[in-house]
């Protein structure tokens, strides 16, 4: 076996046990519990409602995660990404598909517990995105999980409540257009290594240029929908997310040249496309 197989794991003490967090993707997995648990507070659920929710996302995403670098452990060591845990060794991807599928179990309880319509809306979220991981990724409709995973959120923390109303539909659209911005920016850095390895989605058929100059278009109509969705004139601060979000994306365009600039920007648009959808939670169901 060369250094870089898959099946190999180094030796040292807890070096499974940290590959293991660091194959779920810590980043946006927090990131992304972390923006469902403030949502959540944010329209109102009370405490055990908040925990429930973040703790339904939380182990959904784990298992995302673990299952999108247990499929791509092969391909990854085919790319040269030491990196990644699987990849590099660090844990085995047996291990890895393991912790995946009991981390989908414990999502489908946990996901249910806000109620069966909430929690189903969550689940199918959540298996779009296996889809991404088992296929889709490779296909003209890579962006589709990621619209319907992220799509899913604001139905999930609305229904959870009291009556279970429905998200207004600005919210539903605005989300969906932050995860195909995330798909973009995500994908971008890794275009070339991608299709070296045979993985032809969406981005990867238009090339890094192009993806370069799109990856702002979703993220700002996220932000115009965030901000002029509810209705009404928008206060000061609806103004300046906008001026911010616009900034953001031109500073992104003119370093277009770096694979970096771009993915850190449009980071920094959909921090700003978050921060908004959570401090309008109030009239998330308006």
């Amino acid at each position: 076996m060369t250094e870089r197989d898959p099946a190999v794991v180094r030796d040292g003490p807890g070096r499974p046990a940290v590959g293991l967090v660091l194959a779920c993707h810590p980043g946006p997995t927090l990131a992304v519990t972390a923006l469902v648990t403030a949502l959540a507070v944010a329209t109102g659920r009370d405490a055990t409602g908040c925990v429930l929710a973040g703790a339904a996302v939380l182990t959904g995403q784990l298992s995302i995660g673990w299952c999108n670098d247990a499929i791509d452990a092969e391909r990854d060591a085919a790319a040269g990404r030491s990196g990644k845990p699987v990849a590099g060794g660090t844990v085995s991807a047996r291990a890895v598909r393991i912790a995946a599928l009991v981390a989908l179990a414990c999502c489908v309880p946990l996901s249910l517990a806000s109620g069966w319509l909430a929690g189903a809306l969550h689940l199918v979220g959540v298996l779009a995105a296996w889809g991404y991981d088992l296929g889709l990724k490779a296909t003209l409709l890579s962006w589709a999980p990621y619209a319907v995973g992220f799509g899913v959120l604001p139905a999930f923390v609305t229904l959870g409540l009291p009556g279970e109303p429905w998200p207004a539909w600005w919210a539903v659209l605005a989300a969906a257009l932050l995860g195909v911005g995330a798909h973009l920016a995500n994908v971008l850095p890794d275009i070339a290594g991608d299709l070296d390895t045979g993985v032809r989605g969406w981005p990867q058929r238009m090339g890094a240029s192009r993806v370069r100059l799109l990856v702002p278009v979703p993220l700002l109509a996220a932000t115009g929908l965030l901000v002029f969705g509810p209705g009404g004139a928008p206060g000061v601060a609806g103004w300046l997310a906008v001026a911010a979000a616009s900034v953001l994306a031109a500073t992104g365009l003119l370093g277009a040249r770096s694979s970096r600039v771009p993915f850190v920007t449009a980071v920094a648009v959909a921090a700003v496309d978050v921060i908004l959808l959570v401090a309008g939670g109030a009239s998330l169901t308006a």
